[in-house]
């Protein structure tokens, strides 16, 4: 190495060091707060995979409804509903071809 690199190499480690240790979040956060933020986090996140189910459930609901079942009575699974969707789907394009 050159000598002006081993000149610049001790100072330029101390700068890293510096550098490193300044890289974090700033202040600590408060153990509290960061359990509030998460819990208040975890609470929108159930809401919205709540929301999420309600509206899947309220769309296989509406697609239920306009399949031809044979006992009305029986309420078809999820991929029960989905499946029989699809074959009717097929059927119907079939019956037109």
């Amino acid at each position: 190495p050159s000598p002006a690199r081993t000149a610049l190499a001790p100072r330029d480690t101390a700068v890293r060091r510096k550098g490193k240790a300044r890289r974090g979040r700033g202040k600590a956060r408060n153990e509290g707060l960061l359990s509030k933020q998460k819990r208040s986090r975890r609470m929108k996140a159930n809401d919205r995979e709540r929301n999420r189910m309600h509206h899947l459930n309220s769309a296989l609901d509406a697609l239920r409804s306009v399949l031809p079942t044979f006992p009305d009575d029986a309420k078809l699974t999820k991929i029960e509903t989905l499946r029989f969707a699809h074959n009717y789907i097929w059927a119907l394009t079939q019956s037109l071809r």
